[in-house]
């Protein structure tokens, strides 16, 4: 063996694992663009708000006023990765709030009562809609549109044109109730920093296992270094934003919902027979069918979890302006259909995760923030967030084609 073999053997490994490493940064940051790109928009716009943005109350209020979008987003991107759409959300949210008016304030029921018969309401709804499209046939497209039209009339007729209010007490606490003082009035909530950190035990527990599981099976992991990192930047961000809630008024009673939604929709779509479908269904629907995926069943109970969870957005919308009014739900559509795209759903269906929606509805709120506080006018901001939604759709088309010419 000459020299030089030698000096080959001993320089070649380390540069092929510093190769392999930034190998391995790269994809991860590519493959958490979306998240990145959140960070961007919050830093752009704190920058800009000198600091406003971020203020404990300003983040707070950033949960609260957009909660029902992001309620809507969790149901819009699993409609899309079937390789559907819905148009009719807003419609719905505002004839179910109209619903919740008539129980909870003018018949008197019981707030409990008013919110799961509005629930159950928004769940026929979704059943109807679902009808027409799994075993009629009928486009998604079709039947939202019409949708659109008939519960934003059943929404008026309810309403008889005139607003209903105001809601109990505990029916308001869906759109502005806080978690908090529970145990007593401290300048930092400590409930809401110990939910914070057994949040983060989990989390850290919940990563360690999975990278430990790739490794048993001879799977490829990203270095050690780059894993801490990103798991210490995490600890960070969570730490971060829980101090912001609980030196305001602590956990929002949304953010809980939101948090409950997120955690069970993800374990729907990454670890049940049912997400296993969608995707398929929307991956290849024909494909499916051979494969004896029941698509029309599948279809069918996604449009009816879609009018539940838009029911459950209108419940937090009314109860939040303490107010059904005629003019409630409007334009809701376009945002959660925004948010499912710019957090990375395909056009095509087939792809798309509940927390690419999740945070591309807190882009477009962070958005809708900033510009105000920079006091905007509303026609600019309709245009940005087109632009946004335009080059978010835009990137996603580039990628496939690279990776198809690939």
């Amino acid at each position: 063996m000459s020299d030089n073999d030698t000096l080959v053997e001993q320089v070649g490994p380390p540069k092929n694992r510093a190769t392999s490493a930034i190998s391995h940064v790269i994809t991860d940051l590519g493959k958490n663009g979306i998240f990145i790109a959140l960070i961007a928009v919050v830093v752009l716009f704190s920058i800009l708000t000198q600091g406003i943005l971020l203020r404990p109350q300003n983040i707070s209020n950033l949960i609260v006023q957009n909660g029902y979008i992001l309620i809507l987003a969790i149901g819009m991107v699993i409609v899309i990765v079937a390789g559907h759409i819905d148009l009719s959300v807003g419609s719905v949210a505002a004839f179910i709030g109209a619903v919740s008016g008539v129980f909870a304030v003018k018949m008197e029921l019981p707030w409990w009562i008013a919110i799961i018969l509005s629930l159950l309401i928004g769940a026929l709804v979704g059943a109807w809609q679902g009808f027409w499209i799994a075993y009629v046939g009928i486009p998604a497209f079709i039947v939202t549109l019409a949708g659109m039209l008939i519960f934003r009339g059943l929404a008026l007729v309810v309403l008889g044109n005139s607003n209903i209010g105001s809601f109990p007490e505990e029916y308001r606490a869906l759109g502005n109730g806080f978690l908090t003082n529970v145990f007593g009035e401290f300048p930092v909530d400590p409930l809401t920093m110990g939910i914070a950190v057994i949040a983060i035990v989990g989390l850290v527990v919940q990563q360690v296992r999975s990278r430990a599981g790739r490794q048993s099976y001879g799977q490829d992991v990203e270095p050690i270094a780059w894993f801490i990192a990103k798991l210490v930047l995490v600890t960070v961000g969570v730490l971060a934003f829980a101090y912001a809630l609980a030196t305001f008024k602590g956990i929002p009673v949304t953010l809980i919902i939101l948090a409950v939604l997120v955690m069970i929709y993800g374990i729907v779509t990454n670890r049940s027979v049912f997400g296993r479908h969608v995707y398929a269904i929307g991956g290849n629907r024909h494909a499916a069918e051979l494969s004896g995926v029941k698509t029309r069943r599948v279809d069918f109970l996604i449009f009816v979890n879609m009018g539940f969870l838009a029911a459950l957005a209108g419940l937090v919308f009314t109860a939040r302006l303490n107010l059904a009014g005629p003019k409630a739900g409007d334009g809701f559509e376009l945002e959660a259909i925004s948010a499912a795209f710019i957090g990375g759903a395909a056009v095509q269906g087939g792809v798309g995760t509940i927390g690419g929606a999740i945070i591309g509805g807190l882009i477009i709120g962070v958005l809708n923030n900033g510009m105000s506080i920079l006091g905007i006018g509303i026609e600019w901001q309709q245009a940005v967030k087109g632009l946004v939604l335009l080059f978010a759709v835009a990137f996603d088309v580039f990628n496939k084609r690279r990776a198809g010419g690939r």
